[in-house]
Protein backbone atom coordinates (compact mmCIF):
# COMPACT_ATOMS: atom_id res chain seq x y z
CA UNK A 1 0.00 0.00 0.00
CA UNK A 2 1.67 3.56 -1.24
CA UNK A 3 1.06 6.19 1.30
CA UNK A 4 0.27 9.52 0.01
CA UNK A 5 2.93 12.31 -0.47
CA UNK A 6 1.07 14.94 0.61
CA UNK A 7 -2.15 15.65 0.67
CA UNK A 8 -3.43 19.81 -0.27
CA UNK A 9 -1.35 22.00 -2.24
CA UNK A 10 2.27 21.54 -3.08
CA UNK A 11 4.16 24.35 -4.25
CA UNK A 12 6.38 24.14 -7.19
CA UNK A 13 9.16 26.78 -5.98
CA UNK A 14 10.92 29.45 -7.75
CA UNK A 15 14.63 29.78 -8.02
CA UNK A 16 15.55 33.28 -6.98
CA UNK A 17 19.05 34.70 -8.37
CA UNK A 18 21.13 37.25 -7.44
CA UNK A 19 22.07 40.08 -9.87
CA UNK A 20 25.13 38.45 -10.66
CA UNK A 21 22.94 35.35 -12.14
CA UNK A 22 23.96 32.82 -9.28
CA UNK A 23 21.67 31.47 -6.91
CA UNK A 24 20.18 33.33 -4.03
CA UNK A 25 21.19 31.14 -1.22
CA UNK A 26 19.64 33.16 1.26
CA UNK A 27 16.35 33.97 -0.99
CA UNK A 28 15.27 30.14 -1.02
CA UNK A 29 15.75 29.13 2.48
CA UNK A 30 13.28 32.49 3.24
CA UNK A 31 11.08 31.39 0.60
CA UNK A 32 10.48 27.91 2.27
CA UNK A 33 10.17 29.52 5.59
CA UNK A 34 7.42 31.67 3.85
CA UNK A 35 5.55 28.76 2.49
CA UNK A 36 5.47 26.81 5.38
CA UNK A 37 4.53 29.71 7.46
CA UNK A 38 1.56 29.89 5.54
CA UNK A 39 0.31 26.39 5.22
CA UNK A 40 1.76 24.72 1.96
CA UNK A 41 1.43 20.86 2.54
CA UNK A 42 4.60 19.85 0.04
CA UNK A 43 7.51 22.41 -1.55
CA UNK A 44 8.89 21.20 -4.76
CA UNK A 45 12.13 22.63 -5.66
CA UNK A 46 13.80 22.65 -9.28
CA UNK A 47 11.14 21.93 -11.46
CA UNK A 48 9.46 24.01 -14.59
CA UNK A 49 9.09 26.96 -12.40
CA UNK A 50 12.30 26.36 -10.70
CA UNK A 51 13.97 27.26 -14.05
CA UNK A 52 15.57 23.65 -14.02
CA UNK A 53 16.04 23.88 -17.77
CA UNK A 54 19.04 26.40 -17.16
CA UNK A 55 20.49 25.04 -13.96
CA UNK A 56 23.69 23.35 -14.15
CA UNK A 57 23.61 19.60 -12.40
CA UNK A 58 25.43 21.17 -9.35
CA UNK A 59 23.10 23.83 -9.04
CA UNK A 60 20.43 21.70 -9.45
CA UNK A 61 21.95 19.14 -6.59
CA UNK A 62 22.33 21.92 -4.61
CA UNK A 63 19.02 23.46 -4.70
CA UNK A 64 17.55 20.08 -3.40
CA UNK A 65 19.85 20.26 -0.71
CA UNK A 66 19.25 23.84 0.70
CA UNK A 67 15.32 23.52 0.73
CA UNK A 68 15.86 19.79 2.07
CA UNK A 69 18.39 21.56 5.09
CA UNK A 70 15.30 24.70 5.66
CA UNK A 71 12.57 22.50 5.52
CA UNK A 72 14.08 20.42 8.30
CA UNK A 73 11.27 17.54 8.18
CA UNK A 74 8.10 20.07 8.82
CA UNK A 75 6.95 19.28 5.45
CA UNK A 76 7.55 16.90 2.16
CA UNK A 77 10.13 18.03 0.16
CA UNK A 78 9.64 16.16 -3.84
CA UNK A 79 12.69 17.34 -5.94
CA UNK A 80 12.95 17.87 -9.50
CA UNK A 81 14.43 15.01 -10.74
CA UNK A 82 13.34 14.37 -14.60
CA UNK A 83 15.42 14.66 -17.79
CA UNK A 84 14.39 13.52 -21.37
CA UNK A 85 17.52 10.91 -20.72
CA UNK A 86 16.65 7.98 -18.61
CA UNK A 87 20.56 7.56 -17.56
CA UNK A 88 20.30 11.04 -16.72
CA UNK A 89 17.00 10.80 -14.70
CA UNK A 90 18.11 7.98 -12.69
CA UNK A 91 21.56 9.65 -11.68
CA UNK A 92 18.99 12.68 -10.31
CA UNK A 93 16.81 10.58 -8.96
CA UNK A 94 19.84 8.54 -7.07
CA UNK A 95 21.00 11.97 -5.39
CA UNK A 96 17.55 12.92 -4.41
CA UNK A 97 17.52 9.38 -2.54
CA UNK A 98 20.94 10.30 -0.99
CA UNK A 99 20.42 13.41 0.32
CA UNK A 100 16.94 12.10 1.85
CA UNK A 101 14.55 13.67 -0.99
CA UNK A 102 10.56 12.32 0.37
CA UNK A 103 9.94 11.64 -3.25
CA UNK A 104 10.75 13.18 -7.13
CA UNK A 105 8.80 14.72 -9.78
CA UNK A 106 10.01 13.19 -12.59
CA UNK A 107 8.92 15.21 -15.67
CA UNK A 108 7.66 13.14 -19.26
CA UNK A 109 10.91 12.58 -21.33
CA UNK A 110 10.84 16.25 -23.76
CA UNK A 111 12.15 16.32 -27.36
CA UNK A 112 12.51 12.76 -27.88
CA UNK A 113 8.63 12.04 -28.57
CA UNK A 114 8.02 8.58 -27.04
CA UNK A 115 5.71 6.05 -27.53
CA UNK A 116 3.19 5.47 -24.62
CA UNK A 117 5.51 2.10 -23.91
CA UNK A 118 8.74 4.15 -23.92
CA UNK A 119 7.20 6.82 -21.68
CA UNK A 120 5.73 3.26 -19.38
CA UNK A 121 9.93 2.11 -19.96
CA UNK A 122 11.18 5.25 -18.80
CA UNK A 123 9.65 5.28 -15.35
CA UNK A 124 9.99 1.66 -14.74
CA UNK A 125 13.71 2.00 -15.04
CA UNK A 126 14.15 4.60 -12.92
CA UNK A 127 11.78 2.79 -10.71
CA UNK A 128 13.83 -0.22 -10.73
CA UNK A 129 17.27 1.80 -10.05
CA UNK A 130 15.94 4.27 -6.89
CA UNK A 131 13.48 3.20 -4.24
CA UNK A 132 11.58 6.35 -3.98
CA UNK A 133 8.48 7.30 -4.00
CA UNK A 134 7.90 9.03 -7.73
CA UNK A 135 5.65 11.65 -9.09
CA UNK A 136 4.70 11.23 -12.75
CA UNK A 137 4.49 14.61 -14.45
CA UNK A 138 2.64 15.17 -17.18
CA UNK A 139 2.87 18.28 -19.15
CA UNK A 140 2.79 18.37 -22.95
CA UNK A 141 2.77 21.75 -23.93
CA UNK A 142 6.19 21.25 -23.02
CA UNK A 143 7.62 17.98 -23.43
CA UNK A 144 5.95 17.66 -26.78
CA UNK A 145 4.26 14.69 -25.51
CA UNK A 146 1.08 13.00 -23.78
CA UNK A 147 0.66 9.93 -21.42
CA UNK A 148 -2.43 8.81 -22.43
CA UNK A 149 -4.27 8.00 -19.22
CA UNK A 150 -4.12 4.16 -20.12
CA UNK A 151 -0.21 4.49 -19.24
CA UNK A 152 -1.01 6.65 -16.54
CA UNK A 153 -3.32 4.06 -15.10
CA UNK A 154 -0.96 1.30 -16.15
CA UNK A 155 2.32 2.63 -14.47
CA UNK A 156 -0.06 3.27 -11.20
CA UNK A 157 -1.22 -0.48 -11.10
CA UNK A 158 2.06 -2.48 -12.32
CA UNK A 159 4.85 -0.15 -10.52
CA UNK A 160 4.74 0.34 -7.42
CA UNK A 161 6.88 3.20 -6.33
CA UNK A 162 4.79 5.40 -9.05
CA UNK A 163 2.76 6.96 -6.49
CA UNK A 164 0.84 10.03 -8.26
CA UNK A 165 1.16 11.92 -11.35
CA UNK A 166 1.14 15.69 -11.71
CA UNK A 167 -1.47 15.90 -14.43
CA UNK A 168 -0.46 19.21 -15.96
CA UNK A 169 -2.37 18.72 -20.02
CA UNK A 170 -4.98 20.81 -19.28
CA UNK A 171 -7.10 17.65 -20.84
CA UNK A 172 -10.21 17.19 -18.49
CA UNK A 173 -11.67 14.13 -19.84
CA UNK A 174 -8.10 12.46 -19.16
CA UNK A 175 -8.08 13.65 -15.74
CA UNK A 176 -10.80 11.99 -15.39
CA UNK A 177 -10.39 9.32 -16.78
CA UNK A 178 -7.44 8.65 -14.65
CA UNK A 179 -9.43 9.86 -11.81
CA UNK A 180 -12.23 7.06 -12.88
CA UNK A 181 -9.57 4.42 -13.04
CA UNK A 182 -6.55 4.69 -10.63
CA UNK A 183 -5.62 2.38 -7.53
CA UNK A 184 -7.15 3.69 -4.14
CA UNK A 185 -3.90 4.40 -3.54
CA UNK A 186 -2.61 6.27 -6.36
CA UNK A 187 -2.61 9.99 -5.83
CA UNK A 188 -3.94 12.43 -8.59
CA UNK A 189 -2.99 16.65 -8.34
CA UNK A 190 -3.79 19.10 -11.09
CA UNK A 191 -0.46 20.51 -12.75
CA UNK A 192 -2.31 23.65 -13.19
CA UNK A 193 -3.62 26.37 -11.20
CA UNK A 194 -6.51 27.00 -13.14
CA UNK A 195 -7.89 23.15 -12.81
CA UNK A 196 -6.95 22.62 -9.05
CA UNK A 197 -11.07 23.64 -7.80
CA UNK A 198 -12.29 20.83 -10.73
CA UNK A 199 -9.75 18.42 -10.12
CA UNK A 200 -10.16 17.88 -6.29
CA UNK A 201 -14.25 18.19 -6.77
CA UNK A 202 -13.87 15.16 -8.81
CA UNK A 203 -12.19 13.11 -6.31
CA UNK A 204 -8.38 14.39 -6.84
CA UNK A 205 -5.88 14.82 -4.49
CA UNK A 206 -4.35 18.38 -4.46
CA UNK A 207 -2.27 20.51 -6.50
CA UNK A 208 1.28 20.84 -7.30
CA UNK A 209 1.04 25.18 -7.78
CA UNK A 210 2.82 28.28 -9.44
CA UNK A 211 0.59 30.64 -7.87
CA UNK A 212 1.34 29.53 -4.12
CA UNK A 213 4.78 31.18 -4.69
CA UNK A 214 2.54 34.46 -4.45
CA UNK A 215 -0.43 33.45 -2.53
CA UNK A 216 0.16 30.33 -0.37
CA UNK A 217 -2.60 30.96 2.45
CA UNK A 218 -5.46 32.18 0.50
CA UNK A 219 -4.83 29.43 -2.40
CA UNK A 220 -3.96 26.41 0.30
CA UNK A 221 -7.32 27.48 1.92
CA UNK A 222 -8.87 27.30 -1.15
CA UNK A 223 -7.49 23.70 -1.77
CA UNK A 224 -8.06 22.65 1.68
CA UNK A 225 -12.30 23.97 1.55
CA UNK A 226 -12.56 21.78 -1.61
CA UNK A 227 -11.20 18.36 -0.16
CA UNK A 228 -13.30 18.92 3.21
CA UNK A 229 -16.58 18.95 0.72
CA UNK A 230 -16.88 22.89 1.21
CA UNK A 231 -17.22 23.95 -2.43
CA UNK A 232 -19.04 27.04 -2.15
CA UNK A 233 -16.06 28.81 -0.05
CA UNK A 234 -13.99 26.99 -2.25
CA UNK A 235 -15.51 28.28 -5.27
CA UNK A 236 -15.33 31.50 -4.01
CA UNK A 237 -11.63 31.77 -3.34
CA UNK A 238 -11.13 29.78 -6.94
CA UNK A 239 -12.69 33.27 -8.43
CA UNK A 240 -11.32 35.98 -6.28
CA UNK A 241 -7.78 33.83 -7.62
CA UNK A 242 -8.68 33.11 -10.98
CA UNK A 243 -7.12 36.93 -12.32
CA UNK A 244 -3.93 35.60 -10.97
CA UNK A 245 -3.95 32.33 -11.79
CA UNK A 246 -4.24 33.84 -15.48
CA UNK A 247 -1.80 36.47 -15.47
CA UNK A 248 0.80 34.04 -14.37
CA UNK A 249 0.52 32.37 -17.98
CA UNK A 250 0.59 35.56 -19.99
CA UNK A 251 3.91 35.27 -21.11
CA UNK A 252 5.68 32.06 -20.08
CA UNK A 253 6.08 30.46 -16.55
CA UNK A 254 8.11 31.76 -14.47
CA UNK A 255 8.48 35.27 -15.91
CA UNK A 256 5.50 36.50 -14.35
CA UNK A 257 5.42 34.35 -11.27
CA UNK A 258 9.04 36.07 -10.47
CA UNK A 259 8.20 39.65 -11.36
CA UNK A 260 5.37 38.94 -8.97
CA UNK A 261 7.48 38.19 -6.50
CA UNK A 262 10.31 41.27 -7.09
CA UNK A 263 7.15 43.30 -6.96
CA UNK A 264 6.09 42.11 -3.70
CA UNK A 265 9.89 42.56 -2.22
CA UNK A 266 10.54 38.85 -2.07
CA UNK A 267 13.54 38.17 -4.50
CA UNK A 268 15.50 39.90 -7.03
CA UNK A 269 14.09 39.99 -10.29
CA UNK A 270 16.74 38.18 -12.39
CA UNK A 271 16.04 35.42 -15.31
CA UNK A 272 18.69 33.12 -16.85
CA UNK A 273 18.40 33.38 -20.64
CA UNK A 274 16.16 32.46 -23.02
CA UNK A 275 14.28 33.58 -20.57
CA UNK A 276 13.58 37.59 -20.24
CA UNK A 277 11.72 40.09 -18.20
CA UNK A 278 8.29 40.43 -18.60
CA UNK A 279 6.74 43.48 -21.02
CA UNK A 280 5.44 46.55 -19.70
CA UNK A 281 1.92 45.48 -20.31
CA UNK A 282 2.57 42.19 -18.71
CA UNK A 283 3.63 43.77 -15.35
CA UNK A 284 1.12 46.75 -14.93
CA UNK A 285 -1.64 43.60 -15.11
CA UNK A 286 0.50 42.02 -12.79
CA UNK A 287 0.65 45.22 -10.45
CA UNK A 288 -2.79 45.76 -10.53
CA UNK A 289 -4.52 42.34 -9.28
CA UNK A 290 -1.40 41.94 -6.37
CA UNK A 291 -2.58 45.49 -5.23
CA UNK A 292 -6.70 44.11 -5.94
CA UNK A 293 -5.30 41.07 -3.67
CA UNK A 294 -4.18 43.78 -1.45
CA UNK A 295 -0.06 41.97 -1.79
CA UNK A 296 1.32 45.26 -2.57
CA UNK A 297 0.54 48.87 -2.10
CA UNK A 298 0.51 51.65 -4.72
CA UNK A 299 2.71 54.63 -4.04
CA UNK A 300 0.63 57.72 -2.97
CA UNK A 301 0.72 60.08 -6.15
Amino acid sequence: MRRMLFRGTGVALITPFKRNGSIDEQRIRELVEFQISNGTEAILPAGTTGESATLSHPEHQHVMEIVLDQANHRVPVIVGAGSNSTREAISLTVHAKSIGADGVLSVAPYYNKPTQEGFYRHYAAIAEAVDIPIIVYNVPGRTGSNIAAETTIRMAEEIPNVYAVKEASGNVPQMMEILRGRPDDFAVYSGDDQFAFTVVALGGDGIISVMANEVPRLFSDMVRHALAGDLENARRLHFKLLPLMNANFIESNPIPVKAALAMMGMIEEVYRLPLVPPTESTRNKLRNILTELELIQVPAK
